[in-house]
């Protein structure tokens, strides 16, 4: 089977080159950003290995060869999944990577802004030495966290909260409203539910394509004072009403590493805010995950090659 890289900003590909060659399989590069760049350059491939070119319906029905894609990470948002279903095009991702990573990030970020740690330590560089800039800060055991999304990720996230001493709610859809989760600590809730009852809200679930799962009248139904934790995706909440939320004191933090319309550049209007913390999308990355990332990609195609199978199968129905 022909392997083909649609895309990739790696500057190296060792690792990759050594699972696929090891295996006595080779590979072939390309560079292509949209549709037909991918239908004119991998018309030939049985397998892509792919990171943001589009794998559309139009793509599919091009490609006579196309198999299967694996992709690099979790989101699968520039596959037509549905319409690979549909042909009998398996797709794959890496769910499992950075699963570590993500909720050490969540929970970093969660500290930051509970504990405000972040605007004391440009108040005490920059203006005076006062601790009161800080005040009030809740125990972190009184706080009820809200997770939304209780996979891998969200899984990670809520033992490491436990950890804390906080109460713990959950919205998921394989969470039933009230039953307990098989860990013990935490609850299963509605989305209304945790919107209303938690004091930091914490964000480890893939988008809704034209739907906001935080926007406006969410905002007007939180408690006062709440934090918010971002590091799934961009589009998950409405950004201008979060604004709004920030200027009017609903939300007294908000830590995101993911946005809308990313990469987002200096003058974001929510970068104004000095209780706004922003990370570039690094909550996946460590030196060990990076090198996971590479080497399961590489991994699942060979898989493939040899067996017509992967260990992660993405389906829509």
């Amino acid at each position: 089977m022909r392997i083909m890289y649609t895309d990739t900003d790696h500057p190296s590909l060792d690792i990759e080159r050594g699972v696929i060659e090891g295996a006595g399989l080779s590979f072939t590069v390309t560079q292509c950003k949209t549709e037909d760049d991918v239908i004119a350059n991998c018309k030939d491939a049985d397998i892509l290995i792919n990171q943001y070119a589009p794998i559309t319906a139009r793509v599919m029905d091009n490609l006579p060869n196309f198999k299967m894609v694996v992709r690099y990470g979790v989101g699968v948002d520039n596959v037509e999944v549905a319409e690979a279903v549909k042909r009998g095009i398996v797709v794959c991702n890496v769910p499992d990577y950075g699963t570590n990573e993500v909720a050490d990030q969540a929970l970093a970020l969660m500290m930051a802004l509970v504990r405000k740690v972040v605007t004391v330590n440009e108040y005490t560089k920059n203006v005076d030495w006062d601790c009161t800039k800080a005040f009030p800060i809740q125990r972190l055991s009184t706080l009820t966290v809200g997770i939304l999304g209780f996979g891998r990720i969200g899984q990670a996230f809520a033992k490491r909260v436990h950890a804390l001493g906080c109460n713990i709610i959950s919205c998921d859809h394989h969470l039933e409203p009230g039953q307990l989760a098989p860990c013990g600590y935490v609850t299963g809730c509605t989305l209304d539910e945790l919107i209303e009852q938690s004091d930091i809200i914490s964000i480890h679930c893939p988008p809704i394509k034209g739907q906001y799962m935080i926007d406006a009248d969410a905002f007007k139904r939180m408690k006062k004072g709440i934090y918010i934790i971002n590091d799934a995706r961009g589009g998950i909440i409405d950004e201008d009403a979060l604004d709004e939320a920030l200027d009017n004191g609903t939300v007294a933090g908000v830590a995101l590493d993911c946005m809308r319309g990313e990469p987002v550049k200096p003058g974001n209007k929510l970068f104004r805010h000095p209780n706004m913390i922003v990370s570039p999308h690094m909550g996946w990355y460590s030196v060990q995950a990076a090198e996971d990332l590479k080497r399961k990609v590489a991994e699942q195609a060979v898989k493939f090659a040899q067996t017509g199978t992967v260990d992660y199968p993405v389906y829509k129905n």
